[in-house]
């Protein structure tokens, strides 16, 4: 797997897992780990962390 391939498969990856939060947001579900609930907010930076990694792996991949 190539430089460019990589950088593909994390940004869409990132992208996912940004999306599952953004489903988890707008649909209310809740999530324990054990029992531990997770908060709301929690789901925010779901979204702004890994939305902003796939914003720059996809940048990345279109520098080169």
């Amino acid at each position: 797997m190539g430089h460019k391939e990589y950088l593909r498969a994390s940004g869409i990856l990132f992208i996912f897992v940004a999306l599952v939060h953004v489903i988890r947001i707008f649909n209310g579900w809740s999530f324990s780990i054990g029992d531990m609930m997770i908060p709301m907010w929690a789901s925010w930076l779901g979204v702004i962390i890994p939305g902003g990694l796939a914003f720059w792996s996809f940048n990345l991949k279109g520098a080169e």
